[in-house]
């Protein structure tokens, strides 16, 4: 069986979420909704949490920095605590429930 083509607008559509997942610093952390707006995708943050859902094992992409809109890593079938581990490794102060402070931690871009 053939594998199905892959559809250019949805890979234009996953490179501008990694580009801007890509751009939030070390020690910075923004939400999925933050993500989806600065990608030119305003109410998608589903679509955020899918396409980092998806990333390979071995991706390089700091898919740790993106946390939920409450300030908190949201479940994700026990890869809570290595986000927490990476975000504390960058300086990132995460409470014992998982939440950072968004004032403190979060992300301005400045375009």
């Amino acid at each position: 069986m053939k594998a199905p083509a892959s559809d250019p607008g949805r890979d234009a559509i996953v490179q501008r979420i990694r580009a801007m997942v890509d751009s939030i610093p070390p020690g910075r952390v923004a939400t999925y909704g933050q993500v989806a707006r600065e990608a030119g995708l305003p109410r998608r943050a589903r679509l955020v949490g899918r396409t980092l859902a998806e990333l390979p094992a071995d991706s390089r992409l700091p898919w740790f920095r993106v946390i939920n809109a409450r300030g908190t890593i949201s479940p994700r079938g026990g890869g809570e605590r290595r986000q927490r581990n990476l975000l504390r490794a960058e300086g990132v102060e995460v409470d014992a429930r998982g939440r950072v402070d968004l004032r403190r931690f979060g992300w301005a871009p400045r375009w």
